[in-house]
Order: C-alpha cells, then structure tokens, then sequence
C-alpha cells in the first residue's frame, strides 16, 4: 500500500486496527506517524486516548496493555510506537496483531529496518495489519515528488531550478520539503521558483555546482570545468569530493547504458537509464562526444581519485587539485 492510499484512508476515517511502518524511507514513516498523532482524535480526546510509547524505554508487554485499554470519552484509542526498531522483544506483539482490539489504533514506526519476510511476525502483519514498506526514492522519481511537493503548496518549479535543487541536496526528503517552505515565503507574489531562489535562499551556486560540472564534462568544456572546480577549491562546502564523485560516477554509469539500450525515442530512453525526460539530451550529448572506452576509463578515473583522496598512495595533494588533475584526465585524454 502506498503513503497516500494509507493517508486518504485516515482521512476518510476508514481505520484499521494496526498500522505497521516499516523500512529505509523515514520521511513517509513520520508523515503517517505525524497524521495519526495531530489528526485522528480531537484535542480533548488526545488528553485521555493518545499514548506515545518509545521502543528504546519498552517491552512488549507494556505496548499490549497499552493497547488493551478502552477508550476514555472517545471511540478510538491512539497508540504510537516510536522507534520500534530498538525494541528486542518486538515478534513479541505477533500475538496482539493476530486479535487486536477494534477500538484501539497502534501506529509502529520500525525505521531503517524490514521485518525478515520469511518470519511469523511478517506473515502476520501482511495478514491482519496495513503493512506498509518505505523506500528511499530512485534519483528518476525525485523530479516528479518535488513538483508534487511545490504544487501542494501553490507553486511550480523550473527545470533548471529543479536539477539545481535535486543535484545538491540528492534524495533527502525532509530537507527538501523543508528548503521549499524556506523558500516560498520570500517569493512574494510570483509562484514559480526559479535557479536564482535556489541560489539566493538555499544557498547554492546557480553557475558553480555539481550539475554545471556534469554539463561541463558532458560537453567537454575543459575551460568552464576549472573555473567551477576553482570555486569548489575556494568554497570547500559548496561541493566536497564525497558529493562530486557519486553525482558524477551516476552520470557517466547512465551515459554508459546508452551504448546498449535499444529505444526508439529520447523519451523512452530516459525512461529506459532512469533520467527525467528533459534531461536526456545531457547524456546522449555526453554520448556523442565519448566512446564507449572513454566513458569506461572516466569511471576508472573515479574510484581511482576518490581512492587517492582517501589516502591511498597519495602524500597529501589537496582535493582541489585532485578534482582538477582528475578533471583534464576526463576531458583530454
């Protein structure tokens, strides 16, 4: 079941007995726990029908009687189980699962964790529970989620804004949804967010930043790659190794797979690598000015460099050269 089924269902009152909440995506986990806290019973209701249990301070026993009690001048009783994950006896609770009681809602957030789906626990949570697994979005679903997130709030998103946003901050939800709410207050009364509002509240360069790094490489545009690796060796922050390599290693791997996929058109090869569909012609441009070879040794030259900043036969070059001696490598050889 996905976040929104489970959220419209809450919403419509349509409750179930137990919620399981489990798996790698806490953002979707705190969304529902946070729904079920603030919105199911009333202020005066959550005086007597809400508890908030921590799996790190509880047993299994004390989440049951918890959940066994009835509620006090309301129809529904609330339990929250928080860090579930740190609970040791928490297969425990199979039992409760098996017969819960109709009045009470248990809400568990089991973060960062799966349930080992061979197991009783699992079984039963797929068979008497809402049962729902959160996962980290893929890099060619955060396009569409973030518009999502500025449409709820009134506003739209440029291209050029929205691979500025996702090429810094990556798939890290909660600060991108808070980085939109930073944002929309200071745009008055335009509603469309644009690459200088990422720059001047989020903080990033609209001209130096990893994406105009990828484009420069993609283009082979040794000149424009220095003078951001330059900035990046001035403003260390802006962009470390630890950020640039993987933001580049993903690059170079999705122009790779252009060689061997078999699409009939730019729209179906974007959806083919796992890119959004305007930025497909960054990669088959970078196609087009590499071979196969080429691309194939730039990503040797990764791990070769981010090996060297580790330490590794290295006697201290600084990261800024690095980039850069990496950097004509790409672009010359």
């Amino acid at each position: 079941m996905k976040v929104e089924n489970i959220l419209q269902d809450l919403e419509k009152r349509k409750f179930k007995p137990v919620y399981w909440l489990e798996g790698d995506e806490d953002f979707f986990i705190d969304e529902i726990m946070d729904y079920a806290e603030a919105s199911i019973l009333s202020e005066a209701e959550a005086g007597f029908n809400r508890t908030t249990i921590y799996g790190r301070d509880a047993d299994w026993s004390s989440v049951v009687n918890n959940c066994m009690g009835y509620p006090m001048f309301g129809e529904k009783k609330v339990v929250l189980l928080r860090e579930a994950q740190f609970m040791k006896d928490i297969d425990k609770l199979q039992n409760y699962i098996t017969k819960p009681l109709a009045s009470t809602m248990l809400f568990v957030a089991y973060k960062g964790k799966k349930v080992d789906g061979r197991g009783k626990l699992a079984k039963t949570l797929k068979e008497h529970a809402v049962f729902f697994t959160s996962n980290k979005l893929y890099e060619n679903e955060l396009p569409l989620w973030v518009r999502k997130q500025t449409g709820s709030r009134g506003l739209t998103i440029t291209n050029n804004a929205l691979s500025l946003f996702i090429d810094h901050i990556g798939n890290d939800l909660n600060r991108i949804t808070n980085e939109i709410d930073k944002i929309a207050p200071n745009l008055a009364a335009r509603r469309e967010i644009t690459a200088d509002d990422i720059e001047n509240f989020v903080g990033i360069s609209k001209e130096y930043n990893i994406f105009e790094l990828q484009e420069a490489l993609a283009k082979k545009d040794l000149y424009k790659a220095i003078r951001i690796a330059h900035y990046f060796e001035s403003n260390p922050k802006a962009a470390p190794l630890q950020l640039i390599f993987p933001s580049l290693y993903s690059f170079f791997s999705k122009v790779q797979m252009i060689y061997t996929t078999p699409s009939s058109s730019e729209k179906a090869l974007a959806q083919d690598i796992g890119v959004p569909d305007w930025k497909i012609k960054d990669y088959t441009g970078a196609a087009r000015k590499y071979d196969s070879q080429s691309i194939e040794r730039n990503i040797l030259l990764l791990h070769y460099y981010n090996l060297k900043s580790l330490g590794v036969n290295d006697g201290g070059t600084s990261d800024g050269q690095l980039l850069k001696e990496m950097l004509v490598k790409m672009i010359k050889d």
